[in-house]
């Protein structure tokens, strides 16, 4: 999964800007915006919360905190979600600061996008009503204008289109009346781009009709306005030039420049659509290569996966006790295991296991393999949990099996349990070891970027063990906090 987890929670093009702390953005919201994954770009995106609101930056954690309840409601965690917005509140409430009720109003709104989503209308009036009254105490027209916003987009969602209609007209009348028509604009698209996005057809299509009848009201009102200041700026030349000299030429010179500068202004618009035209025609021809490489990739995996299989009855039959062979063999099945994994969309099985007991018997499995002196330390409390133990396994052995081969003697290495929330589980699996260069870890979940001798390793292992992650509905990362030698963090979702 791609990332484009940060575009949300943009309303129009309006945001809150008159209480903004601080416009730079930490480390770990850049984090969490550029984050792969769902379940990572939330873990994120709550540190980033916690560590605005400890340096008192709470109008940055406030909005880093909804994002992160967007993507509890995104992964289908909507209990979670609510139980963080609340959260969010009471820190609100706690801090106390001078722009409570604007930071409440951005709770508030995520709640409504929620109970809109959930088609609850009772619910989603009862967040507007309260919309209502925290903006009422904010002096922002900004503020006041996506409330206008968020009204109709509430209606729209429920089919109460001329209340809708007559919401956003007073919200475009007022930005139309003060010559803000790019944002109106903006407005307009975010609105249809809504309503494709909700498949609300009626709303798309209300929605478009009223932006065309805007859009041809606003041109003629550019176009007065552009001939009035035409016909001032005549107006003053003539005046000026009658007052300096009244002759002929002068006017004639006049003249003859007014006509340059429409041919030049021809002659740009001229250029401007060549240069669109070209835009477009390039971004289709982007979007055809995207999906022929998309096409190819899949069947790449196909046809690696076949070869795989062709390949395993003729090894087979050599001699495994040789170590280019075994490794052969072993390079094959990984091949076939990465691509039943890549392809496959199966549900994994789940059953109780206990954590303590889980994690024990993982350790004792490695210890024969561990150098002299290595500590091997558990910290798993005492409690269970559903999971697919065969995948769990398989991730867990692997990073202790590559803990132990690279812990020298005397050093330690750990394997932890910790819960994060009702349903958030992680095992952390850490060494003291050499550690993994920062240039190399971005890729060292991608399969095949180097050419290996395999009887040294095929480099398969981790990109298996990722995708194992992912069909559990979590994630294999390498925790760049953790400076003492490697630490890698499986997040599961129970």
């Amino acid at each position: 999964m791609k990332k484009k987890i940060l575009t949300l929670i943009l309303c129009a093009g309006v945001t809150i800007g008159a209480y903004a702390q601080d416009t730079q953005k930490s480390e770990l919201q850049q984090k969490a915006e550029a984050a792969q994954t769902v379940p990572a770009a939330r873990y994120t995106y709550i540190r980033a919360y916690e560590d605005y609101v400890a340096k008192g930056k709470l109008q940055q954690g406030i909005e880093c905190g909804t994002k992160a309840a967007a993507l509890y409601s995104k992964d289908g965690l909507h209990k979670e979600a609510f139980e963080f917005l609340r959260n969010l509140d009471q820190t609100i409430n706690a801090k106390n600061p001078n722009n409570a009720a604007a930071l409440h109003y951005l709770v508030t709104k995520e709640r409504l996008a929620m109970y809109m989503k959930f088609r609850k209308p009772d619910s989603a009036k009862e967040q507007l009503s309260q919309m209502e009254t925290q903006v009422n105490q904010v002096s922002d027209e900004k503020l006041k204008n996506d409330f206008l916003y968020q009204k109709a987009i509430y209606f729209y969602s429920f089919g109460l289109n001329a209340q809708g209609d007559a919401v956003f007209k007073e919200m475009a009348s007022k930005l139309t009346a003060s010559k803000e028509y790019d944002k109106v604009d903006a407005v307009y698209k975010q609105l249809i781009a809504n309503g494709r996005r909700s498949n609300n057809a009626s709303m798309v299509a209300q929605s478009y009709n009223n932006y065309l009848a805007w859009k041809d009201s606003v041109n003629a009102l550019k176009h007065a306005d552009e001939i009035a200041a035409l016909k001032k700026q005549i107006a003053d030349n003539e005046a000026a030039i009658e007052e300096k000299d009244s002759s002929l030429t002068t006017r004639w010179v006049f003249i003859v420049g007014l006509l340059v500068l429409a041919g030049a202004l021809t002659a740009a618009l001229v250029v401007g659509a060549v240069i669109l035209l070209r835009f477009i025609l390039v971004n289709r021809k982007q979007k055809k290569t995207i999906q022929l490489a998309n096409d190819s990739n899949a069947l790449k995996s196909k046809f690696i996966s076949n070869i795989s299989a062709q390949l395993d009855p003729t090894l087979q039959k050599l001699d495994a006790t040789k170590p280019e062979v075994k490794a052969l063999i072993d390079f094959s099945a990984h091949i076939q295991q990465l691509s039943e994994l890549e392809n496959s969309d199966v549900e994994t099985e789940l059953e109780e296991v206990q954590i303590p007991t889980f994690c024990q018997g993982l350790m004792e499995q490695i210890r024969p393999k561990v150098k002299r002196d290595v500590n091997l330390k558990i910290e798993a409390p005492k409690m269970s949990m559903e999971m697919n133990k065969e995948y769990v396994s398989h991730i867990l052995l692997h990073l202790l099996n590559n803990a132990a081969e690279y812990t020298p003697e005397g050093g330690t290495i750990w394997l932890e349990y910790k819960k994060r929330s009702a349903h958030t589980h992680q095992f952390l699996v850490a060494d003291t070891g050499c550690g993994i260069p920062e240039e190399k870890r971005e890729d060292i979940f991608k399969p095949f970027l180097e050419i290996r001798d395999l009887t040294t390793g095929d480099g398969l292992g981790l990109p298996i063990c990722k995708q194992m992650a992912l069909k559990m509905n979590g994630d294999l990362d390498i925790d760049s906090e953790f400076t003492r030698g490697t630490r890698f963090v499986l997040e599961l979702h129970a």
